[in-house]
């Protein structure tokens, strides 16, 4: 019955799905075809291969290669996710089907995950609330590592390191199987110095800031991951638990935090490895339960889940309007615990028919801590259910559909500074930052869509609705980010921010040549963004949350042909359009809009004692002009870079694996329109060389 109503209603709807994997083979047009007809998701495919060969740093830097895909860098060793233009509480990062919950809405730090844990990615371009729920309207990093180890023992060894910020690491994996219990462990350390730019000096406001040996003070760091994994595969039932504890600790650029540099008696060029004050630390602690029950036609997954992340900021107690000088250094402590619960159920009546539902809930507790202020405490609970078909009509037809209903509570505690601030002539109070707060949100969304086939050509087309909650820090932020230098402030009156998003997918491959393109339309009805304002509070600029008519449209595209088994020539590129449609900024883009660009590339592959290729490439990223003031334009640029990999089997178990990425072979001096520090007038890293060795047992 709801096949029948479900196919009726999508005969006028369609739902585009791009489906692309990315790897170190050549994968034939047939193949891809068939890739993309089973997708129901404009997706890509990661492999662990493409991951190994890319390597650039941080996760997200090795992922920057896919077309609608960027890396929001911070300092020397983290980033964070941005697809399509959209960043932070838009976009889901995703470990074995449990939602990664830090502290994501934070600038100045990046994924508390092991990116060497990793066995495979998935990269959902465009909302996908209908799996994940709010914080999924602007696409999903789905990351697994979840891998069974296939005999006794296996495992492998990385040595990796990056020559601008003196990178180097070592991760470690071992697995094994016996009977039908299984087991999973890794170990990784990263340690990094401060990294360099192409530039002697910047500017920060009205101070000039000379640069020792070009570098940037105080952005070192290390990393310290470890996981364990057991379980059990049964016939009918499989089970794993899944522990895995994150430790990162960084240097805040000292330059720019309140002007340490300025102030401080700290001597901040005496090691380039040193951390110093202003600093943070953060540890993610994941616990992971999923069980998987199979009949006939159907299959049971249930997901548990709690995470507990600490994060602290530490810097010199200095004071600040009238706040008088802290007895400590810890600026700002945020404690924040999750619990997840997920339950889902496939069922396949028949060959054509494919029924999905579930129901997940979440439960979040944060806490603050330190002298400086800017998001309140507060707890959030989350229910919600969903409901999808996928229905094969025949080999060349398949349409889909889907409804999900949430709702959500936030609970935001008053706060008030720990100091008097005078409000008259002879009277201080102890001023209100935050008030106590509750809300209540619901949303009903949906997606329908289909996939077409015809000869060489899949055409794919998407409709639907998402939403996302307001986060706390929108709702109450109250206080000064000097790690992004400027004053925050929040609007506990937010409504829950809604989109409209239309996707296609057009692809076609005669095995040499393949197209493919990913044009999309959204509408936000109330987008949610930090507006700047030209005031001031305690000395840095004003920025307030806001909520606009928005509207986005864009594409990305890719084109590559294979002159031989060997050559392979590549083309790629990606375009965002946002104005805003009502509010103070009618008639201008979003903060921070990416602009165009376009990477053209060729590669040489041989299987000379092994598998191996090398890659070379041009990135080209255009002049953005679409800004919001006071925000400045930023020059277009292109960088030269080179990919080489090898791959050198010891044995019928033991395999050698050898990767070396350059990035801006010529040293260019450029600006990248979404960067942390490019308020201050810093440039992109110079010329920067990645390498890796792997050896696989």
């Amino acid at each position: 019955m709801i096949s029948s109503i479900l196919a009726s209603a999508l005969i006028c709807c369609a739902v585009a799905d791009t489906t692309v994997t990315l790897d170190a083979v050549t994968v034939d047009g047939h193949s891809q075809h068939d890739a993309q007809m089973r997708s129901s998701l404009a997706s890509v495919q990661v492999s662990r291969n493409f991951l190994q060969e890319h390597f650039a740093g941080s996760l997200m830097q090795t992922l920057e290669s896919i077309p609608g895909v960027k890396a929001m860098s911070i300092g020397s060793g983290q980033s964070k996710p941005i697809i399509r233009g959209l960043g932070f509480n838009r976009v889901v990062v995703a470990e074995d089907g449990i939602k990664h919950e830090g502290q994501q809405w934070g600038d100045d730090h990046g994924l508390e995950i092991d990116q060497f844990s990793i066995d495979r990615a998935e990269v959902v371009k465009g909302p996908a609330a209908l799996m994940y729920g709010s914080d999924a309207i602007g696409g999903v990093l789905n990351l697994f590592s979840n891998y069974l180890p296939a005999e006794n023992l296996e495992g492998a060894v990385q040595l990796f390191g990056r020559s601008n910020n003196g990178l180097t690491g070592l991760s470690a994996k071992v697995g094994g199987r016996r009977n039908r219990f299984f087991f999973r462990a890794n170990l990784t350390f990263t340690d990094y110095a401060d990294y360099q730019v192409p530039t002697d000096s910047i500017q920060y406001y009205s101070y000039y800031i000379r640069l020792k040996d070009q570098r940037l003070r105080n952005t070192a760091g290390g990393e310290r991951d470890a996981s364990l994994m057991v379980g059990y595969l049964g016939r009918r039932f499989h089970t794993d638990l899944r522990v895995s504890d994150s430790y990162s600790r960084s240097g805040f650029f000292a330059d720019a935090h309140g002007l340490e540099v300025r102030l401080s008696d700290i001597d901040y060029d005496h090691s380039r490895r040193d951390i110093d004050l202003p600093h943070q630390w953060v540890n993610h602690l994941k616990v992971l339960s999923h069980s998987s029950w199979y009949g006939e036609r159907w299959t049971a997954e249930a997901h548990l889940a709690y995470q507990h992340n600490l994060r602290q900021e530490r810097s010199e107690p200095v004071s600040h309007g009238y706040m008088p000088t802290p007895g400590n250094t810890l600026e700002r402590e945020f404690r924040k615990s999750t619990a997840t619960a997920k339950l889902s159920l496939r069922y396949t009546p028949n060959a054509h028919h494919t029924l999905r539902a579930g129901i997940s809930g979440e439960y979040q507790h944060n806490r603050r801590g330190g002298w400086g202020f800017i998001l309140p405490d507060f707890e959030s609970g989350n229910l919600g259910l969903y409901v999808s078909e996928r229905y094969e009509v025949n080999d060349r037809l398949i349409l889909n559909a889907g409804l999900r209903y949430d709702h959500t509570r936030t609970h935001i505690r008053p706060y008030s500074d720990w100091y008097r601030t005078p409000v008259a002539e002879g009277d201080s109070v102890f001023l209100q930052r935050s008030s106590n707060l509750r809300r209540h949100f619901n949303s009903l969304t949906w997606s329908m869509g289909v996939n077409y086939s015809l000869g060489r050509w899949v055409l794919k087309m998407n409709a639907g609705k998402s939403f996302r909650t307001p986060i706390p820090k929108e709702l109450g932020a109250n206080g000064v980010n000097y790690h992004i230098f400027r004053y925050e402030q929040g609007r506990p009156d937010l409504d829950a921010e809604e989109a409209y998003q239309l996707d296609a997918g057009i692809f076609w491959s005669n095995g040499r040549l393949t197209v493919e393109a990913d044009p999309f339309v959204n509408y936000f009805p109330n987008y949610i963004y930090l507006n700047p304002t030209p005031n001031y509070v305690e000395g840095l600029q004003l920025y307030q949350y806001t909520q606009a008519r928005v509207l986005r449209w864009g594409m990305e595209a890719k084109a590559s042909y294979a002159f031989s088994r060997h050559w392979e020539a590549e083309a790629q590129g990606e375009y965002l359009y946002a104005r805003q449609r009502s509010g103070a900024k009618k008639g201008y883009t979003l903060p921070f809009s990416t602009p165009w660009s376009a990477t053209v590339g060729l590669r040489y592959r041989y299987s000379w004692h092994g598998e191996g290729h090398v890659g070379l490439n041009a990135h080209i990223v255009g002049r953005q002009d679409e800004i919001v003031p006071p925000e400045k334009p930023t020059d277009g640029h292109w960088t030269l870079n080179i990919l080489a990999s090898k791959e050198f089997p010891l044995s019928q178990s033991k395999v050698l694996k050898v990767t070396l990425q350059a990035h801006n072979l010529l040293n260019r001096r450029y600006y990248d329109h979404t960067s942390y520090y490019r308020l201050i007038d810093v440039p992109e890293p110079g010329i920067n060389v990645s390498g890796m060795v792997a050896l696989e047992f």
